[in-house]
C-alpha cells in the first residue's frame, strides 16, 4: 500500500517508545515519515537519542525537534510536509507524575493535541490516529473494560487529559469530517521502553539489587501488553481511516460523529503484579527483593481490555504472551545497558 501513499506520514512522539517502533515499522513497509519530538527531560534524552538515531539512519525519515504545544512551528510543519496521515503518539505520559507537574500535561496533551487536530483540519488528511489510554476507565469494576461504558470518572489529571482527547477529536471530527480513531492503550511494555513503567523499573531493580516498590502491597492487575503488538495494531488502523458511521464510539446520549473511531487495544489477559514480577525473576534467573507500599494517588486497580470491535473490523488481535515479551524485553535491556556502560 505505500506506493498508494505518496505524501508522508507525521509520526509526533517518534523518539518515544511507541512512537520509535511505529516509525520503523512504516519505514520497513516503504513509508516516508515525517517524526517530531520535543526530546524532553521527562526521562532518561540518551534513550531517546538512542532511538532517534537508529530512525535517522534510515531512508526516507525526516525529523523536526519541536514543541507540539507551540502553535506556529507546529502549524508550518503541516504546511510543508502536508501529509496524508497522521500518528499523534506524542503525549506528557505518567500518572503520579501528573500530581507534580500538572501545567506539563495541560501544554502538551491538551494544547498541543489542539495544534495537531488544527494541522489536520488545515491540510485535509486523509487520517488522523491518536493515543488515547485505558487511564480513562479510573477504577470502574465493570470489565473488561469496553469503549461502549461511560468514563465520566478520571482519578488523574493524565487520565482527564486523555479523555479531554477524545472529546476535542471527536468534535474535530464532526465539524470538519475528519477521519479520526482514537486507540487506548493498555501496559505497553517492550524493547526501548520507558524507565518508568513497572517492566524497566523492576528489571533495573532486579539486575542491581534493589528493592522492587510494589503498591497496594502486589493486590494488582494490569494488562500488559507488548509493544510490537501495539505498534502493529496502530499501524493497521492509521492505513485504514474509518468510512462512515460505525458502533465503536462510546455510548452517549448525543450524535456519533460518523468518521470518528474509539478502540481498546491489549492483551485481554490481566495478570497479577506478584505474577509480573515472578515471571522477570525467571526471566532475569534473579530473586526479587520486594518493598510492600500501599496504592498510590491516581492509581487504578485493574486494566482489562475488550477489544472485541478491533478484532470484528481489522481482524486484529494482540497475540504475544507475556514471558515472552519480557524475555525479549531483558534481552533488549542487558544488552542496551552493556553498550552505553551501565547509564
Amino acid at each position: 500500500m505505500a506506493d498508494q501513499i505518496s505524501a508522508p506520514i507525521i509520526v509526533t512522539g517518534a523518539a518515544g517508545f511507541i512512537g520509535f517502533h511505529v516509525t520503523r515499522l512504516l519505514l520497513d513497509a516503504g513509508y516516508r515519515v515525517v517524526g517530531i519530538d520535543n526530546m524532553n527531560s521527562y526521562y532518561d534524552v540518551g534513550l531517546k537519542e538512542a532511538r532517534l538515531a537508529q530512525l535517522q539512519s534510515r531512508n526516507g525519515f525526516g525529523f523536526e525537534r519541536v514543541d507540539l504545544a507551540q502553535k506556529d512551528p507546529v502549524a508550518t510543519i503541516f504546511k510543508n510536509v502536508r501529509p496524508s496521515h497522521v500518528a499523534h503518539l506524542a503525549a506528557q505520559p505518567g500518572v503520579r507524575y501528573s500530581l507534580e507537574n500538572p501545567h506539563a500535561y495541560v501544554d502538551s496533551n491538551i494544547t498541543g493535541f489542539l495544534n495537531i487536530l488544527e494541522g489536520c483540519r488545515d491540510s485535509g488528511v486523509t487520517h488522523l490516529a491518536y493515543a488515547s489510554s485505558s487511564s480513562v476507565y479510573g477504577n470502574s469494576n465493570d470489565v473488561p473494560y469496553s469503549t461502549h461504558q461511560n468514563v465520566d470518572n478520571p482519578i488523574s489529571l493524565y487520565a482527564a487529559t486523555k479523555k479531554s482527547n477524545e472529546l476535542m477529536a471527536h468534535v474535530y471530527s464532526h465539524l470538519w469530517n475528519i477521519p479520526v480513531t482514537g486507540l487506548r492503550f493498555f501496559t505497553v511494555y517492550g524493547p526501548w521502553g520507558r524507565p518508568d513503567m513497572a517492566a524497566y523499573l523492576f528489571t533495573k531493580a532486579i539486575r542491581n539489587g534493589d528493592p522492587i516498590k510494589v503498591f497496594n502491597n502486589g493486590d494488582l492487575r494490569r494488562d500488559f501488553t507488548y509493544v510490537d503488538d501495539i505498534a502493529n495494531g496502530v499501524v493497521k488502523v492509521l492505513l485504514s481511516p474509518p468510512q462512515g458511521a460505525t458502533e465503536t464510539s462510546e455510548a452517549s446520549d448525543g450524535e456519533v460523529a460518523p468518521l470518528y473511531r474509539l478502540y481498546n487495544i491489549g492483551n485481554s489477559e490481566p495478570v497479577e503484579l506478584l505474577t509480573m514480577i515472578k515471571t522477570l525473576e525467571k526471566v532475569t534467573g534473579q530473586k526479587a527483593v520486594k518493598e510492600f507500599l500501599p496504592m498510590q494517588p491516581g492509581d487504578v486497580y485493574e486494566t482489562y481490555a475488550d477489544t472485541s470491535d478491533l478484532e470484528r473490523d481489522f481482524g486484529f488481535k494482540v497475540h504475544t504472551p507475556l514471558e515472552e515479551g519480557l524475555t525479549a524485553f531483558v534481552d533488549w535491556y542487558d544488552r542496551y545497558h552493556s553498550e552505553t556502560g551501565g547509564k
